[in-house]
C-alpha cells in the first residue's frame, strides 16, 4: 500500500527499534489519530502496537471499506468477542463484539458518527473539556458533505454524509412520527445546546458506502513516515513499571514475546481492553487487584463505574433493506433514542448462516442511564477476559424509561409493521472505565490531561476516560477525543 511503510514487528526487535519517544496501545478510533498527530513531528519516534491484522493483509480493507455491512459475522478476523452479563433479575448473558483492527470498532460500525451534545461536557466541570473547549477538534476531524458554515468542519479527513433517499421502512417511520408530533431536526450534530425531540437523518461517516473512520482518515495514510512503526498482530500483556513511572510494554506478536520500551506509555486500546490492561499490571481496585493475586502498583477505581447505553430491541416483519446504512435515522425524545433499523442481523453482518431467518428490529436506547456497569479482574493470566457486568435492570428509573419508549416504538411503528415483544440488549458503547475526573474525585482514575494518576508517563485517551456514556453514540466523540488529548502527551 505504501512503498515506505514500517508495519509489522521483525523476528528479532533491535534494542533501538524496542524503544520509542511515544508508545501507543492500540490503534482504534482514538489511538489511530493519536499516533497520526504525534508522529506529525518528524522528530519523534512512534510505535503503534494492534492486537489485530495488519491493514495491508489481504481483503481486510475491503471489509472495513465496505459501510453497508458490518464485517463481524462468524469467524471474523476484525473483531475480539466477550460476554456481559446484562441484568441481574434475571441473569441475562449477552455478546459484545469489539473491533480488533486498525481503526478499532470505528473500523466494523454502522457508521453513525452523532457528536456528544454540548451537555455531556459542560456539566461534568472539568478543566478544558468543555463543549466550547472539544467543539474546535469535532470540527477538526471531520468534512461534512451537506452542511457548511461555523459548526462543521471542512477539511478533516472523515467525510460526514446524512442518507437523503430513504427506503421504505425509513420514511414511513418519519412520517408516523411527524404525524405523532415530532418535528425534523435538519442537523444532528448542530441542534443547539439542549437536547431537542424529533427526528433526523443520522450523520455517517459512510459516503457512497464506503466507511471511512480514524484507521482509513488518519493512520493508513501516515504510516509511511519513517517515524511511525506499526506492529500489527501484537498483544499487549502487561505494563513495566520502575516505581511509580511507566516504563514499557511487555507484548505477544507473531513471532513471540517482546519487550518495548518509551519516554511516554498511551493506551487507547478501549473500555475493556485499556481496563483489563491497567488492571493486569497492578493498577486497580486495591482488593480486587489482590483476590487476583496481581501486585498493588496504583489503588485507582478501574472498571468500577462504567457506562453504557441499554437498548431494547423489538422484532418486526417489515422488508429487511439489504444494500443499504444499517440505520438512516433516529427520533430522539428525552433521554430515548428510537432506532428503525433497515436490516435484520444477518443482513448486517454479512454472516451467511444458512437456515437462520433474518431478525429486523426496532432499537430503543436509553442515552443518559443511571446505572453502572463493572469490569473485574478474575486472573492474572492476560488470556482470562475480565467478567463484565452493565447491571441494566439496576435503576428502577432506566427500566421504566425504556418500557416508555418501548411504547412509544410501538405506537409509531404498529401502523406499517407487527411489533413484538422488547428483549434486553445493548448498544455496544461500553465507556467510564478509566473516567476522568477533577482532583478529589473518588471515581476518576485519569486527570484533565488525561494522565493516569499516580503514575508518571501513563495517559490513557480512549472511551474509558469519559466520565459518563454521551448522548449520542460515541464514536465520533472518542475520535474527537484522540484529536483534542494528543498534544497532552507532547
Amino acid at each position: 500500500m505504501h512503498s515506505n511503510r514500517r508495519s509489522g514487528p521483525s523476528p528479532a526487535l533491535t534494542a533501538a527499534a524496542s524503544h520509542s519517544d511515544v508508545l501507543i496501545v492500540g490503534a482504534g478510533s482514538a489511538g489511530s489519530v493519536v499516533a497520526e498527530r504525534l508522529s506529525a513531528d518528524p522528530s519523534r519516534t512512534v510505535t503503534v502496537i494492534e492486537a489485530g491484522p495488519d491493514p495491508s493483509e489481504p481483503g481486510l480493507l475491503a471489509q472495513t471499506a465496505n459501510g453497508l455491512q458490518l464485517p463481524i459475522g462468524a469467524g471474523s478476523p476484525l473483531v475480539q468477542r466477550y460476554e456481559t452479563q446484562l441484568t441481574d433479575r434475571p441473569v441475562r448473558l449477552a455478546p459484545i463484539v469489539r473491533g480488533a483492527a486498525v481503526g478499532g470498532s470505528g473500523a466494523i460500525n454502522g457508521g453513525y458518527f452523532c457528536r456528544g451534545l454540548p451537555r455531556d461536557f459542560d456539566r461534568t466541570a472539568i478543566d478544558g473539556w468543555a463543549w466550547s473547549d472539544v467543539v474546535d477538534h469535532f470540527r477538526a476531524i471531520e468534512t461534512d458533505l451537506d452542511f457548511t458554515g461555523p459548526a462543521h468542519g471542512d477539511k478533516g479527513p472523515i467525510r460526514v454524509r446524512r442518507t437523503r433517499e430513504m427506503t421504505g421502512v425509513t420514511e414511513a417511520f418519519v412520517s408516523a412520527a411527524q404525524r405523532a408530533g415530532f418535528g425534523w431536526i435538519a442537523d444532528l450534530n448542530d441542534c443547539g445546546p439542549r437536547p431537542v425531540s424529533g427526528v433526523g437523518a443520522v450523520p455517517l461517516n459512510i459516503v457512497d458506502g464506503v466507511r471511512i473512520g480514524s484507521g482509513a482518515g488518519y493512520l493508513i495514510p501516515a504510516l509511511q513516515r519513517p517515524n511511525l512503526t506499526l506492529l500489527a498482530r501484537t498483544q499487549a500483556m502487561e505494563l513495566r513499571f520502575d516505581g511509580a513511572c511507566a516504563v514499557g510494554v511487555d507484548a505477544l506478536g507473531p513471532q513471540g514475546p517482546i519487550s518495548l520500551s518509551a519516554d511516554r506509555i498511551v493506551l487507547c486500546s478501549g473500555a475493556i481492553q485499556s481496563a483489563h490492561l491497567l488492571m493486569l499490571s497492578g493498577v486497580g481496585d486495591e482488593a480486587m487487584l489482590r483476590a487476583a493475586g496481581v501486585p498493588v502498583v496504583a489503588p485507582l477505581p478501574v472498571g468500577r463505574y462504567c457506562s453504557d447505553h441499554p437498548e431494547w430491541v423489538l422484532p418486526t416483519n417489515w422488508t429487511v433493506a439489504t444494500g443499504r446504512p444499517v440505520l438512516e435515522v433516529v427520533l430522539s425524545t428525552d433521554d430515548i433514542e428510537i432506532r428503525p433499523y433497515t436490516g435484520g442481523f444477518v443482513a448486517m453482518t454479512g454472516d451467511g448462516t444458512p437456515g437462520h431467518p433474518d431478525w429486523p428490529h426496532i432499537g430503543v436506547a436509553l442515552m443518559q442511564p443511571r446505572a453502572r456497569g463493572r469490569i473485574t479482574l478474575l486472573s492474572p493470566d492476560p488470556g482470562v477476559p475480565p467478567r463484565i457486568e452493565h447491571h441494566y435492570d439496576s435503576e428502577p428509573d432506566d427500566v421504566a424509561a425504556l418500557r416508555r419508549g418501548s411504547e412509544l416504538a410501538r405506537e409509531l411503528a404498529g401502523a406499517a409493521t407487527h411489533v413484538g415483544s422488547p428483549q434486553w440488549a445493548t448498544s455496544q458503547h461500553l465507556c467510564a472505565s478509566a473516567p476522568m475526573g477533577v482532583d478529589g474525585d473518588p471515581r476518576a482514575v485519569v486527570d484533565h490531561r488525561c494522565r493516569v494518576r499516580g503514575i508518571e508517563n501513563l495517559w490513557v485517551i480512549d472511551g474509558s476516560i469519559l466520565p459518563n456514556i454521551t448522548s449520542r453514540g460515541p464514536h465520533a466523540t472518542i475520535v474527537m477525543l484522540g484529536h483534542r488529548a494528543a498534544q497532552f502527551v507532547g
